[in-house]
């Protein structure tokens, strides 16, 4: 296996377990956030910016992981 070949295979690995990881992550919060609201309808406001703030948060790990995979592909 060349190098190029070993670029390519290295940045997919990181991306993909990268959008695995946020993806498994926001739909957790989104789910367990609903669940919430459904129980207590009054704190819905407070459950939903909460919710916003922690997918954010999740979503970051799959940026971060497509700079990285950036940088394998275009500086190595």
């Amino acid at each position: 296996m060349d190098a190029e070949a070993a670029k390519l295979i290295a940045a997919g690995l990181c991306m993909g377990i990268g959008a695995l990881g946020s993806g498994l992550g926001e739909g957790f919060v989104g789910g367990k956030a609903l669940e919430s609201m459904a129980r207590n309808p009054q704190m819905s406001d407070k459950l939903f910016t909460n919710m916003i703030v922690a997918i954010a948060l999740a979503e970051s790990t799959a940026i971060y992981s497509l700079v990285v995979s950036l940088i394998i592909l275009f500086v190595f």
